[in-house]
């Protein structure tokens, strides 16, 4: 394999990765379990998929801090328009996915019609939806959804969580939009240098609306698998949900900068952070430490890629 292959930050993660599941392995014997491995691909599908979109996100140069705020708007809603208005239930999870989206366009319109830096357009709007969730939901849950609905969210497809087939399906078209359309190369471009983008001729406003209007849907859907998955809604569902994505993108090696990243690098980010998650509970480490562990591999993640864009240029 060529040198410039193996000094890939992906291909040095995905290493990195494989030697922390083979220590973790040894630390607990009911980590390497695969009842276990698909309860954690259970448990972070939320995440990975507002993780996918957010990788779009930060490649474009901006950021999405709105969209833990909009699945528990969207969690909400689902519970509102079924119970309080009597919807069928998949017309009211539709409809409350379709806000969630609409969401993404308002943080999406804000920012490229009123050139608002994303930061400070999605910290706004992070408080809005989160604001929103709380004097809809006036502090009440929504319990006793039907059975068939928990198969979204708590129910197996040959064997898998039915949610982890969504996330791998999510995952092929994201890769493959990034990869190898016209969209994709316009995010790419996009992020390196905006301004030559637009002198380009590229459609710069129009993409990075489409971009941030996906980042609403992807954490609209999430909402509505997390409602399967735990049963019931709250308006503090997604509290600290875009800190998780991001710490994924980045580790994954997408550039806080812009103009580089790529899907399968978040995923493997997705992994690690899951698996650190998992396997330092099952050996007896608090939370705190998992927390500090993490931190500092973000940071080494930082310092890794810094390192080799310096070898590059």
């Amino acid at each position: 394999m060529p040198l410039r292959h193996l000094l890939r930050h992906e291909t040095i993660l995905a290493f990195v990765a494989i030697l922390l599941l083979v220590l973790l392995a040894f630390q607990s014997s009911q980590f390497f379990t695969g009842a276990n491995l698909l309860n954690q691909g259970r448990l972070m599908t939320e995440v990975g998929l507002v993780a996918i979109i957010m990788t779009f996100v930060i490649i474009t140069g901006g950021i999405d801090l709105s969209v833990g705020s909009i699945l528990g708007l969207t969690a909400i809603l689902t519970g509102v328009f079924w119970q309080n208005l009597g919807l069928p239930l998949v017309a009211a999870a539709g409809l409350a996915v379709a806000v969630g989206t609409f969401c993404g366009f308002v943080n999406g319109f804000v920012i490229t019609r009123f050139g608002v830096p994303p930061l400070i357009a999605t910290l706004a709007t992070l408080a809005l939806y989160r604001g929103l969730a709380e004097g809809i939901s006036q502090a009440r849950s929504v319990r006793g959804y039907p059975d068939w609905f928990y198969v979204l969210g708590q129910g197996n497809v040959l064997g898998v969580p039915t949610q982890l087939w969504i996330l791998i399906a999510f995952a092929i078209l994201a890769s493959v939009l990034l990869a190898a359309t016209r969209i994709g190369r316009s995010i790419y471009a996009i992020g390196a240098n905006e301004v030559a983008a637009f002198f380009s001729g590229l459609p710069v406003n129009r993409t990075k609306i489409a971009v941030y209007t996906a980042s609403g849907f992807a954490a609209a859907l999430a909402g509505v698998i997390f409602v399967s998955r735990v049963s019931t809604t709250r308006s503090d569902m997604g509290t600290g949900l875009e800190l998780d994505a991001i710490t994924a993108v980045v580790l994954g090696g997408t550039s806080i900068y812009g103009g580089r990243g790529s899907v399968i690098g978040t995923l493997i980010g997705l992994v690690v952070i899951q698996s650190l998650k998992n396997g330092l509970s099952l050996a007896g480490v608090k939370a705190e430490g998992t927390a500090v562990l993490i931190g500092l591999m973000l940071i080494g993640a930082i310092l890794i890629t810094t390192l080799l864009n310096k070898r590059r240029a």
